[in-house]
């Protein structure tokens, strides 16, 4: 038999319910809680040495966690999940996140008791730090976030946080969260001042596209072991996939076989 693990008090969601739903700051009110989070997390962190910071660990996620909810929640995230829910939090940075900047997910996990099981639900903000590194490389170019113009990468990432923080509220407070429905918009813009819910980092796609002017369907070629290779660009991650015909490879829908090879995007030459 499985039942949920016990919660918190009713009264306390419902008062941090009706305090998040009327949460309001003014643009002059983001910009200086913004601004002492900004400072704050390169003052204090051990690794993270300016706005285009080079490295970055768990710790620094952890630590701008507890500035938000300090700055804009008065605690309300880590009542939340401490007090209410009794779940727990953590954060992970991804260097595989290809399409997002940043992801929130609620995870059910299930512990054996001595009359059955308690379904415990954990929760998880992930960074891709692939995003975040591919962006700013050219200071002069910035980055859009949620409709916001951020100048360096503390400052995208900041951008980030926030959207994933209110996709982790609504998980918290409402049970579910889409970025697509106007409770989330309305959160994000009267909280944060988001104009929009995207970002417009450089994905490894873009990259491809604007420093060696590759894209998906192009045929390219590539040297491995002496030898040159010719094939299909068939996806862009963190490198390329090309599809080279050969025997013994896999058939796909056009009939032919081809051997996938997993390729650098700046070891591949268009083959015109």
């Amino acid at each position: 038999m499985s039942q949920p693990a016990k919660a918190g008090s009713p009264g306390t969601l419902s008062v941090i319910h009706g305090r998040i739903a009327q949460l309001q700051n003014s643009p002059t009110e983001v910009d200086a809680k913004s601004r002492r989070i900004y400072e704050t997390v390169l003052r204090e962190s051990r690794r993270m040495d300016g706005g285009n910071f080079r490295v970055i660990e768990t710790d620094d996620l952890i630590r701008i966690y507890r500035l938000y909810d300090a700055e804009y929640f008065e605690g309300a995230c880590e009542t939340l999940i401490r007090d209410v829910h009794r779940t727990a939090l953590t954060f992970r940075l991804s260097p595989r996140m290809t399409s997002a900047g940043g992801k929130t997910t609620r995870t059910k996990r299930f512990e054996p008791t001595p009359t059955g099981r308690i379904t415990t639900i954990d929760y998880e903000i992930a960074i891709s730090t692939l995003l975040l590194f591919q962006t700013f490389l050219d200071p002069s170019q910035p980055a859009l976030v949620c409709g916001l113009t951020c100048r360096d990468r503390l400052d995208a990432l900041l951008r980030i946080f926030e959207h994933e923080l209110i996709h982790l509220l609504e998980m918290l407070v409402w049970g579910e969260s889409s970025c697509s429905a106007s409770n989330f918009q309305s959160l994000a813009y009267r909280i944060f001042g988001h104009q929009g819910v995207v970002h417009e980092l450089i994905t490894p796609q873009v990259r491809a596209a604007k420093e060696f002017t590759l894209k998906v369907g192009d045929h390219v070629r590539f040297e491995h072991e002496g030898k040159t290779y010719r094939g299909i660009l068939n996806r862009i991650t963190r490198r390329a996939s090309v599809l080279v015909p050969g025997v013994g490879g896999i058939v796909y829908s056009d009939g032919h076989s081809y051997l996938k090879y997993y390729v650098p995007l700046e070891s591949l030459v268009k083959d015109e």
